[in-house]
């Protein structure tokens, strides 16, 4: 338990802080497409934290499902790439981010002419939880005795069954800029499992994440700062893809893997990688990926469809 509480804390403190001013060593060099960067604000840009751009293989009319959204970079640019008929939902767990990201919503819809981005508050290896509702109820109603925490969990089991934050089913894509290091190892199997629960049928995930070449050791996986920098909470390569496997997913394949390592710690090499994996099984989806179109009874109003 105490592990999870650091974690968490750790990475939030630490993207909290990067929230306010920039933090270099939290991401990697990428090139993005500069025509879809004209409409961001510099504040955005400079709190970008990623380290690939799977972005790029999106298409139009899709509905994108960012996990770590952050400041909304990806996400912004994946509206620009989906277009009218598209949505992109980012979920994000520090709510310094997110104001950031909400910050300059409406204006960069007012600049596109269209409106199809929303952000909500959430740990991405839980899905179904609204951090926000959470956070409602708390404020209202304090929990001081094993009654009250037993109402909450009741409240928020109800949460999760009707309402929740990202429903079955309900996207085409799932992608994630150098994020998924970030969740405690222990919780890493929920994760892959949650992306493939909100995919639909023949959707496909693209996720941009920091690999080892070698198994993280346990004093390195006790460092706060080390994790929160997306080293020790870093997969190794060949688990990383077994592990969207062992999720379901299917044609998996890498996309894109950097030769060079983006830091060496104790002889580990870690480098960014882009993978791409598909729910269904290979063969069923279109070459250019088109958008599922039906979006009736996915998901909550509000929340995805």
């Amino acid at each position: 338990m105490t592990q999870v509480l650091n974690v968490e804390q750790a990475v939030r403190a630490r993207y909290a802080e990067g929230a306010q001013r920039e933090e270099a060593a939290l991401c990697c060099p990428v090139d993005y497409n500069p025509r879809f960067l004209t409409l961001i604000p510099e504040e955005i840009l400079e709190r970008d934290y990623g380290c690939g751009d799977p972005s790029q293989h999106l298409q139009p009319g899709e509905t994108v499902l960012d996990l770590g959204s952050g400041a909304g970079k990806i996400c912004y640019i994946a509206a620009q790439v989906v277009g009218a008929e598209g949505r992109v939902i980012g979920v994000d767990m520090t709510p310094e981010m997110l104001n950031v990201a909400e910050k300059y919503r409406h204006s960069i819809g007012e600049q596109l002419g269209y409106h199809n981005v929303e952000f909500h508050r959430g740990r991405i290896q839980d899905l179904r939880t609204d951090l926000n509702i959470a956070d409602a109820y708390l404020r209202q109603h304090p929990v001081a005795s094993l009654e009250d925490f037993q109402t909450f969990e009741a409240v928020m089991a109800e949460q999760r069954r009707q309402r929740p934050l990202i429903a079955d089913g309900c996207v085409d894509v799932v992608v994630s800029n150098c994020v998924l290091n970030l969740v405690q190892d222990a919780d890493k199997r929920q994760l892959f499992g949650e992306i493939f629960r909100v995919l639909r049928q023949s959707g496909r995930t693209v996720i941009s994440d920091i690999v080892a070449d070698e198994p993280v050791p346990a004093h390195l996986k006790a460092d706060p700062e080390l994790w929160s920098g997306c080293v020790s909470g870093a997969m190794q390569e060949k688990e990383f893809i077994t592990a969207f496997e062992e999720a379901g997913f299917s044609g998996v394949a890498v996309l894109k893997r950097d030769e060079q390592p983006w830091r060496t710690v104790e002889g580990i090499a870690f480098r960014a990688i882009t993978v791409v994996a598909h729910k269904g099984e290979p063969g069923t989806k279109a070459p250019d990926y088109q958008a599922t179109t039906d979006t009736q009874a996915c998901c909550a109003p509000s929340k995805c469809c």
